[in-house]
C-alpha cells in the first residue's frame, strides 16, 4: 500500500501469484496478440485491470487478473516491488485503487439517490471493467458497456473462459455490450438500439476515458449526456486531468480541464463536487498523512498552479468529479 493513515509502516510487497487459467496457452496467446496490435487507448484497459488485480486487498475484483493479462500484471508488480524496496511515499497503482474505490462508492450513492424507477448504468469506454460481476449495488440495474468492438469481443472471450472455471458470476439485472466509438456521432443511437432508454434514471460512468479524447470529442460526449438531463434524473461520474498531467512526454492524453467543477455547470449539470486523491472521500485509508506525500503536497497548493514553486515539478492532478441533474433542475 501507499502507506496507512497516521504514517504506519507499509507491509512488504507480496509475491505475484498468477491464476492457472491465465497461464493456459489460449489465454496467453490472446493477450499476446492484443499487446502486439492494439493502440494505447485500448491497452489502457489492461493497465487498469492490473491495478485492480494487484490491489486486491482493497479492491474486490476476482476477474481482474484474467482481464489484465500476465504482461501487465508482471510490469506493475515489478514497479510496486521496487517502490516498496525504496520505501517510496507513493506505491505504483495506488491512484488506480483509489480511483476505482471512489467510482464504486459514487455509483452506489448515485443509484441510491434515485428513489424510484428502474436504473441504468452506462459505462463509456468500459474496457475491462467488471463491475457487473462484483458490485452488489448494481443487482437491480441494467448495465450498458460501451467500447470498441474488438475490446468487447476480447472481454467477452476472457469472461466466458473465467465463467467456465467458476471465477465469478453476473450480479446485475442485465449487462449489454454496445460496440461503438464514442468519438463518432452515432454512439448514442447505437446505445438506444441496444435497449438504453433516455427517460430512465441513469448513472453515467466515464472512468479513465475523457483525457484520451480530443477536446472536441470530449466536449461532444459531455454535451450529449447533458442534453439527456432534459429527460431524466442523471448522475455523471468522471475523472479529469489538469493541463500539466497531459504534458508528459510520449503521452497519449489530449483533453484536460483545470476547472471541471466550473465546466460541468456551464453545460447544465448541478450539484457538482470535485475531489482530489487524498481528500476524505478519495482516500480509503490508502493515503497517509505525511505532508511530503505527493498527493498531500498537491492538495496543499492552489489549483491555479501548474508548477510547484518549491521544487519546480509539474502539478499533475487527477480530479474525481460527480455531478447530477434532473428535468426539474433544468426547468428552473
Amino acid at each position: 500500500m501507499a502507506g496507512y493513515e497516521n504514517g504506519a509502516e507499509q507491509p512488504s510487497c507480496p509475491e505475484l501469484e498468477l491464476p492457472e487459467l491465465l497461464l493456459t496457452d489460449a489465454i496467453r496467446e490472446l493477450h499476446s496478440e492484443i499487446e502486439n496490435q492494439w493502440d494505447s487507448l485500448r491497452l489502457s484497459a489492461f493497465q487498469t485491470a492490473a491495478g485492480r488485480a494487484l490491489w486486491k486487498h482493497v479492491v474486490n475484483d476476482p476477474l481482474a487478473d484474467i482481464l489484465a493479462g500476465e504482461t501487465y500484471l508482471r510490469r506493475l508488480h515489478e514497479k510496486m516491488k521496487n517502490d516498496h524496496m525504496s520505501n517510496a511515499r507513493e506505491v505504483s497503482g495506488v491512484i488506480l485503487a483509489v480511483r476505482t474505490l471512489w467510482f464504486d462508492s459514487k455509483i452506489e450513492a448515485g443509484i441510491a439517490s434515485f428513489r424510484n424507477g428502474e436504473t441504468q448504468v452506462v459505462l463509456l469506454g468500459a474496457g475491462m471493467d467488471a463491475r457487473a460481476y462484483r458490485l452488489s449495488c448494481l443487482k437491480d440495474s441494467e448495465v450498458f458497456e460501451v467500447d470498441f468492438n474488438d475490446v468487447l469481443q476480447v472481454k467477452t472471450t476472457l469472461i466466458e473462459e473465467a465463467w467456465e472455471h467458476k471465477y465469478s458470476q453476473l450480479i446485475v439485472k442485465s449487462v449489454t455490450r454496445v460496440a461503438a466509438d464514442i468519438r463518432e456521432e452515432d454512439w448514442l443511437e447505437k446505445l438506444k438500439q441496444s435497449g438504453y432508454k433516455p427517460e430512465r434514471n441513469t448513472v453515467w460512468v466515464l472512468e479513465g476515458i475523457l483525457y484520451y479524447l480530443s477536446p472536441s470529442h470530449a466536449m461532444k460526449v459531455l454535451n450529449v449526456i447533458a442534453d439527456i438531463c432534459d429527460h431524466t434524473n442523471t448522475v455523471l461520474l468522471a475523472d479529469f486531468m489538469n493541463k500539466s498531467s497531459t504534458m508528459l512526454s510520449n503521452s497519449s492524453f489530449q483533453f484536460y480541464s483545470d476547472w471541471p467543477d466550473h465546466l460541468l455547470p456551464s453545460l447544465g449539470f448541478s450539484n457538482v463536487k470535485l475531489s482530489q486523491i487524498g481528500d476524505p472521500d478519495a482516500n480509503f485509508g490508502l493515503i497517509n498523512d505525511d505532508p511530503l506525500n505527493l498527493f498531500n503536497k498537491l492538495r496543499s497548493l492552489p489549483r491555479t498552479l501548474q508548477i510547484n514553486p518549491e521544487d519546480g515539478t509539474p502539478c499533475r492532478r487527477l480530479y474525481l468529479v460527480q455531478a447530477s441533474s434532473s428535468p426539474i433542475q433544468v426547468l428552473l
